[in-house]
């Protein structure tokens, strides 16, 4: 086992955060920098660095924590009462204009698996809108509230679809459903167990008492769930990505106000993630970026503004039905951008595309640049017009559909 390409990888890693520090006033988001420097320093352009065993297999991993992670963002709080009507409304419009969206390409023969790039076009990255939001102060604001919600419930109904109809395992979607339909109830089984050990009270003081000591307990019973969940995901024929994007999901809805009744926790495991594993699984993204393939002709090179449109129509399009909650025109806007905004699924989902043969390499780097300018361009588009929408106040109408 050699560490020299890992040690350029975290090179990489540790200092991206100072590029960025140089340019404040350029709103790029880290992954997209961590991304271009793997395109750069791999084997597309100054042969560097190369993806080998050691750096692949970490890669696995901070794929797993990063959707760990997402699942962690997902409160089920904002996917109730009266916005989850229009929270559904809008998932369902995405969901149809995606499989319209994936069909045409494949009908013009420009994509291969149309459920593929439908599938990818669903998602939301969930983990870079939720500052945005913060930093807008529009978190706890209706449009927050709808453009979570509705971020979220794509997130699920990516990791879903991809479960269901992409795996390295063979068996029908029939068959996976069944055993998807397993593994919720192994999940709420967990729910439900966690919780009553929860309030077993030597069992919530000794939690409580190790949480901050050498011991760690919670990262380690963390790391126990996600490590066993992703597990179980790959005996039941699954990706090990499901298994961990469930984990996450899983915390949440045990320990719900984590973030208020011990906040140090989730900065211990935004710290793991973030500080050491997702940032190799994007360096590594980048390393392995096709970057021939994208620029081989003029029209691969033409498929990325056609699915960067895709993205603002899937995601951005259905964010008008949230004009009935009594949202301003600026905020539907904002909500539409910052739903548009994808590009971790977007590469896990591509990833395992080429690998199973159902998207080629070139279409995949295609998708993958139209995710980098999402993450670039939408987010800046979106803040100005959050900020404007918290000074002017919106329409003093009667909100519907709830």
């Amino acid at each position: 086992m050699a560490y020299d390409n890992l040690v350029i990888v975290l090179a990489v890693a540790a200092g991206v955060p100072f590029l960025l520090a140089l340019v404040p006033r350029v709103p790029l988001p880290g992954p997209v920098l961590e991304i271009v420097a793997g395109i750069v320093l791999g084997p597309a352009v100054l042969n560097v660095v190369h993806a080998d065993s050691t750096v692949k297999a970490l890669s696995v991993i901070g794929l797993s924590f990063l959707l760990f992670l997402a699942g962690l963002e997902i409160d089920t709080r904002h996917l109730q009462g009266p916005p989850a009507k229009l929270v559904g409304t809008g998932l369902l419009a995405s969901l149809v204009l995606a499989a319209a969206v994936g069909w045409l390409l494949h009908t013009a023969g420009l994509v291969e698996s149309p459920l593929l790039i439908g599938t990818a076009l669903v998602a939301t990255s969930l983990g870079l809108l939720v500052p945005i939001l913060k930093d807008a102060d529009a978190v706890d604001r209706p449009v927050g509230r709808l453009t979570i919600g509705g971020a979220s419930a794509g997130d699920i109904s990516a990791v879903l679809l991809l479960s269901l109809f992409f795996s390295e395992h063979s068996s029908t979607p029939a068959a996976r459903l069944l055993l998807l339909l397993g593994l919720a109830f192994l999940a709420v089984l967990v729910v439900v167990v966690a919780v009553g050990t929860g309030r077993l009270m030597a069992v919530s003081r000794t939690v409580m008492t190790m949480a901050d000591t050498s011991a760690q307990v919670r990262i380690r019973l963390t790391m126990v769930l996600i490590v066993g969940l992703s597990a179980i995901a790959l005996h039941l024929g699954f990706e090990a990505i499901l298994g961990a994007f469930v984990a996450g999901v899983v915390l949440r809805l045990v320990d719900p106000d984590a973030e208020r009744t011990h906040p140090q926790f989730h900065v211990k495991l935004e710290g793991l993630g973030y500080g050491f594993l997702v940032p190799v699984f994007f360096v590594t993204s980048g390393i392995e970026f096709d970057l021939g393939a994208l620029f081989a002709d003029a029209g691969t090179a033409l498929r990325v503004p056609m699915f960067l449109a895709a993205l603002l129509l899937v995601r951005g399009l259905p964010a008008l039905v949230y004009r009935r909650a009594g949202l301003s025109r600026a905020e539907v806007l904002a909500s539409g951008l910052l739903q548009a905004t994808s590009l971790p699924f977007i590469v896990a989902a591509t990833t395992i595309g080429v690998m199973l043969d159902a998207i080629r390499p070139a279409n995949a780097a295609a998708l993958v640049a139209a995710g980098l300018l999402s993450v670039i361009l939408f987010p800046p588009m979106a803040l100005p017009l959050l900020n404007r929408s918290r000074r002017v106040p919106a329409p003093d109408r009667a909100p519907e559909g709830g």
